[in-house]
Protein backbone atom coordinates (compact mmCIF):
# COMPACT_ATOMS: atom_id res chain seq x y z
CA UNK A 1 0.00 0.00 0.00
CA UNK A 2 3.17 2.57 1.04
CA UNK A 3 4.29 1.76 -2.82
CA UNK A 4 1.18 2.67 -4.39
CA UNK A 5 1.00 5.65 -2.34
CA UNK A 6 4.49 6.50 -2.90
CA UNK A 7 3.55 5.78 -6.35
CA UNK A 8 1.37 8.52 -7.16
CA UNK A 9 3.00 11.14 -4.94
CA UNK A 10 6.29 10.73 -7.22
CA UNK A 11 4.24 10.90 -10.50
CA UNK A 12 2.02 14.16 -9.04
CA UNK A 13 5.35 15.75 -8.31
CA UNK A 14 6.99 14.85 -11.29
CA UNK A 15 3.69 16.43 -13.93
CA UNK A 16 3.79 19.40 -10.98
CA UNK A 17 7.61 19.98 -11.90
CA UNK A 18 6.76 19.34 -15.72
CA UNK A 19 4.56 22.58 -15.40
CA UNK A 20 6.34 24.59 -13.61
CA UNK A 21 9.18 24.49 -15.92
CA UNK A 22 6.58 24.85 -19.27
CA UNK A 23 7.22 28.14 -20.49
CA UNK A 24 4.27 30.52 -20.51
CA UNK A 25 3.55 31.92 -23.62
CA UNK A 26 2.00 35.35 -23.57
CA UNK A 27 0.07 35.78 -26.98
CA UNK A 28 -0.28 39.68 -28.03
CA UNK A 29 -3.76 41.02 -29.57
CA UNK A 30 -2.19 41.94 -33.13
CA UNK A 31 -1.99 45.95 -33.35
CA UNK A 32 -4.69 47.13 -35.40
CA UNK A 33 -3.66 48.59 -38.47
CA UNK A 34 -3.75 52.22 -39.68
CA UNK A 35 -6.48 52.64 -42.33
CA UNK A 36 -6.96 56.08 -42.32
CA UNK A 37 -7.43 58.32 -44.92
CA UNK A 38 -9.28 58.19 -47.90
CA UNK A 39 -10.02 54.91 -50.16
CA UNK A 40 -12.45 54.08 -53.14
CA UNK A 41 -14.16 51.47 -54.49
CA UNK A 42 -17.11 50.81 -56.75
CA UNK A 43 -19.27 47.62 -57.55
CA UNK A 44 -22.40 46.57 -59.29
CA UNK A 45 -25.83 46.09 -56.62
CA UNK A 46 -29.81 45.48 -56.55
CA UNK A 47 -29.92 49.29 -57.41
CA UNK A 48 -27.20 49.58 -60.32
CA UNK A 49 -23.26 50.55 -60.04
CA UNK A 50 -22.52 52.20 -56.94
CA UNK A 51 -19.34 54.20 -56.52
CA UNK A 52 -18.05 55.27 -52.91
CA UNK A 53 -15.40 57.06 -51.26
CA UNK A 54 -14.60 56.42 -47.85
CA UNK A 55 -12.66 58.66 -45.81
CA UNK A 56 -11.88 57.06 -42.10
CA UNK A 57 -10.01 57.51 -38.63
CA UNK A 58 -9.06 55.25 -36.42
CA UNK A 59 -8.34 56.17 -33.10
CA UNK A 60 -7.26 52.96 -30.88
CA UNK A 61 -9.61 50.18 -32.41
CA UNK A 62 -12.55 52.84 -32.50
CA UNK A 63 -13.31 53.81 -36.59
CA UNK A 64 -14.77 57.12 -37.26
CA UNK A 65 -16.22 58.21 -40.61
CA UNK A 66 -17.69 58.95 -44.17
CA UNK A 67 -18.83 57.49 -46.80
CA UNK A 68 -20.10 59.52 -49.94
CA UNK A 69 -21.90 57.77 -52.56
CA UNK A 70 -23.73 58.08 -55.55
CA UNK A 71 -27.00 57.50 -53.59
CA UNK A 72 -25.85 59.59 -50.73
CA UNK A 73 -24.01 60.26 -47.95
CA UNK A 74 -23.77 58.97 -44.16
CA UNK A 75 -21.41 59.23 -41.25
CA UNK A 76 -19.74 56.13 -40.19
CA UNK A 77 -19.01 54.59 -36.48
CA UNK A 78 -17.32 50.95 -36.45
CA UNK A 79 -14.25 49.35 -35.12
CA UNK A 80 -10.33 48.30 -36.35
CA UNK A 81 -9.29 45.06 -34.37
CA UNK A 82 -5.95 43.98 -36.13
CA UNK A 83 -7.10 42.92 -39.36
CA UNK A 84 -10.16 43.10 -38.83
CA UNK A 85 -12.90 46.27 -39.90
CA UNK A 86 -16.79 46.45 -39.14
CA UNK A 87 -18.85 49.74 -39.73
CA UNK A 88 -22.27 50.75 -40.30
CA UNK A 89 -23.19 52.97 -43.00
CA UNK A 90 -26.63 54.65 -42.20
CA UNK A 91 -28.06 55.88 -45.53
CA UNK A 92 -31.04 57.99 -46.28
CA UNK A 93 -32.21 56.26 -49.56
CA UNK A 94 -34.81 57.56 -51.26
CA UNK A 95 -36.37 58.93 -47.80
CA UNK A 96 -36.10 55.79 -45.74
CA UNK A 97 -33.73 54.95 -43.22
CA UNK A 98 -31.16 52.18 -44.47
CA UNK A 99 -28.52 50.42 -42.20
CA UNK A 100 -25.91 48.70 -43.85
CA UNK A 101 -23.47 46.88 -42.16
CA UNK A 102 -19.90 46.41 -43.39
CA UNK A 103 -16.98 43.69 -42.09
CA UNK A 104 -13.49 43.62 -43.66
CA UNK A 105 -10.19 42.35 -43.61
CA UNK A 106 -7.33 44.60 -44.23
CA UNK A 107 -5.57 42.55 -46.84
CA UNK A 108 -2.72 45.15 -47.31
CA UNK A 109 -1.43 48.72 -46.61
CA UNK A 110 -3.58 49.64 -49.63
CA UNK A 111 -6.29 47.32 -49.71
CA UNK A 112 -9.35 46.06 -47.77
CA UNK A 113 -11.66 43.55 -48.94
CA UNK A 114 -15.47 44.23 -47.71
CA UNK A 115 -18.83 42.25 -47.32
CA UNK A 116 -21.69 44.49 -46.68
CA UNK A 117 -25.08 43.43 -45.14
CA UNK A 118 -28.04 45.45 -46.98
CA UNK A 119 -30.56 46.14 -43.86
CA UNK A 120 -30.00 42.49 -43.29
CA UNK A 121 -30.96 41.68 -46.67
CA UNK A 122 -27.65 40.64 -48.29
CA UNK A 123 -25.21 42.94 -50.11
CA UNK A 124 -22.04 42.93 -51.99
CA UNK A 125 -18.68 41.87 -51.99
CA UNK A 126 -16.03 43.90 -53.04
CA UNK A 127 -12.41 45.40 -52.77
CA UNK A 128 -11.98 49.53 -51.61
CA UNK A 129 -8.20 50.99 -52.69
CA UNK A 130 -6.33 53.80 -50.62
CA UNK A 131 -6.22 57.05 -52.08
CA UNK A 132 -2.65 58.50 -52.12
Amino acid sequence: MKAIVALFAAAGLAATATVALAPSVAIAAAPSADIGGTWTTSFDSQVGKQTYTYTFKVEGGTLTGHSKSNLGESDLKGTVDGDKVTFVENLDYQGQPLAITYTGQIVSADEIKFKRDVAGQGGEEFTATRQK
